[in-house]
């Protein structure tokens, strides 16, 4: 839930070829460049079963480097070429560690597929158990292998064994607390899978990601809805094609019109963005009580939803109402949302306004937040200014992304034109700064409470729910888990943060009113009684459960 679904335009997840899901032959395109399907016929395929052929994601040699060697049967007697250095002993196959599964599944296609086609020779590198001279056999295997594989066969081998080796040899310990996971259960195997890409262990990481694949579907549960998007976001990182997934910004599906579709619906399922709105709202709305010039400063304007109520209140102002101007910024992305320009909005509120007998201008200033100074925003002498920040500073790089730091460089530019208000609603979540693990964790628990809302309004088999979360959702959780450094632009940060960084910049809080908090608590009395609303020394908390989930505050 990085932005609201009309003011934010998210592009959806690549995913792996239809072959790999299952996807059936009139869907031979990944998720991002074919048209949504409806439930009914997606909850029958579950996301990945092999990542063979991911697209962006990873190639043949990195799906295939954690397999586990097919195995024969239980019953015939092999000798590794390992164990071939030591003395002749015929010992019956034990499965190595990897053969343990988690889920119901009999294993991945992938090893079934191998166990089939080579039952014959057991373990790639494996020889019947007899008793020659185990040098004498490593030499006449090595002239096959050069014979087959040419001169560069030793490198290959060698490389193997090693990597084999060390990982059989692993301390028992550290195989136990993987093995002690509780069978099926997903959440913790994603955890281990996690922890295992902080440690980069590739090895344990490729193993627990096939896995994964059985036990995922985006159909299912909201877990295991979430958990493949978790998945293709471990993968991407594996594969670091994690910004070329979150870059896909100009597919040519889903059209214009189908996002905006699948943002109104989430819009509709969850209070969230309504939250953002009316808070926002009504802290402006106080400010610039009895003010006969007003301007809004939208640092992401999107359809421009959230001024129609407003301008609505104003024309009903008793005396008349102020002359309203409004500048909006966006760019591009919400630009492709929207099927055209700022102007289109512009257009829309002024018919608004002029309906409402409320003198309007606007003022469109089409580019990234980042690129904003003084000049763009066309602040006049005499207007009393509002500025709101609607989900979008978190998108903002800070310190420790670029020396430019641009988040407070905002907060200052805002502060140097006097506002009488200023609006900030965000995510209360830490993934900015946090290490690869501890953010993993915090993404796990916060976008189960987010799926976990979700499913309580819309039925798992709505024809358009998986389309809403692939596109709503799913790219900012991959840009969360995949990328770092500039290429990660989903990077959230609790209040408290959010405060140091106001206070720093010379704001004073400006608690929100009761009015508002009354108003917000009638919304939440046509959701569901899971919703959470608290108030802390003027800042509003929305939540579900006991996980608070969106921050409204404002400043002056």
């Amino acid at each position: 839930m990085t932005a609201s679904p009309i003011k934010h335009s998210a592009a959806n997840i690549s995913m792996q070829s239809s072959k790999q899901y299952g996807y059936p032959d009139n869907s031979q395109k990944p998720y991002y460049d074919r048209k949504p399907m409806s439930v009914t016929e997606e909850e029958l395929h579950y996301v990945p079963q092999n990542h063979q052929d991911l697209h962006y994601l990873s190639s043949d040699d990195n799906s295939q480097r954690g397999s586990i060697p097919p195995q024969k049967s239980s019953q015939e007697q092999y000798c590794t070429l390992e164990s071939s250095l030591a003395p002749p002993v015929c010992t019956k196959q034990n499965s190595p560690p990897s053969s343990v599964s988690f889920s119901s599944s009999s294993g991945s296609p992938h090893s079934q597929q191998d166990s089939q086609s080579d039952n014959t020779y057991g373990s790639p590198i494996s020889v019947s158990c007899i008793t020659e001279d185990p040098h004498d056999l490593k030499n006449k295997l090595r002239e096959i292998e050069t014979a087959m594989l040419g001169p560069d066969s030793d490198n290959i081998v060698n490389s193997f064994e090693t990597s084999f080796a060390s990982h059989l040899s692993l301390e028992p310990e550290k195989w136990k607390q993987v093995l002690e996971i509780p069978k099926g259960d997903l959440k913790q195997v994603l955890i281990a899978c996690a922890r295992a890409m902080a440690e980069e262990d590739f090895f344990v990481v490729e193993w627990l990601m096939s896995e994964l694949r059985p036990m995922v579907s985006v159909s299912g549960e909201p877990i295991q809805r979430l958990g493949a998007y978790l998945l293709e976001g471990l993968v991407a990182r594996r594969a670091s094609s994690g910004s070329s997934i979150y870059k896909a910004l100009k597919c040519k599906e889903p059209t214009s019109s189908d996002l905006l579709s699948y943002m109104h619906i989430l819009y509709e399922a969850c209070p969230y963005f309504k939250f953002a709105y009316m808070s926002a709202n009504g802290a402006i709305a106080e400010a610039l009580k009895g003010e006969n010039m007003v301007h809004i400063i939208d640092f992401q304007l999107a359809q421009g939803t959230q001024w129609v109520s407003l301008i609505q209140a104003l024309a009903a102002r008793p005396g008349g109402p102020p002359r309203v101007k409004i500048t909006g910024i966006d760019d591009s992305v919400s630009a492709y949302a929207r099927g055209g320009g700022l102007n289109l909005v512009g257009h829309r509120l002024s018919r608004l306004a002029e309906s409402c007998n409320v003198p309007f201008e606007f003022n469109a200033a089409a580019m990234s937040g980042c690129e904003v100074e003084r000049e763009h925003l066309a602040v006049r002498p005499g207007e009393a200014l509002a500025v709101n920040f609607p989900f979008m500073l978190h998108h903002m790089p800070d310190e420790s992304v670029s020396t430019a730091n641009h988040r407070d460089r905002l907060l200052r530019l805002v502060k140097s034109l006097n506002p009488k208000v200023v609006t900030l609603v965000e995510q209360e979540s830490n993934t900015n700064t946090a290490p690869f693990f501890p953010r993993f964790l915090e993404t796990l628990d916060y976008y189960t409470a987010i799926f976990e809302s979700i499913d309580v309004t819309l039925p798992r088999e709505h024809k358009d729910r998986i389309s809403v979360e692939q596109h709503c959702l799913a790219r900012d959780i991959v840009n969360i888990i995949a990328c770092e450094g500039p290429e990660r632009v989903e990077r959230h940060e609790l209040y408290g943060k959010w405060r140091a960084r106001f206070m720093m910049a010379g704001f004073k809080p400006y608690p929100l009113s009761s009015l508002v908090n009354a108003t917000i608590k009638t919304l939440l009395q046509s959701y569901c009684t899971s919703y959470s609303l608290e108030e802390r020394d003027g800042v509003l908390y929305l939540g579900w459960l006991d996980r608070p989930l969106a921050v409204s505050c404002a400043w002056r």
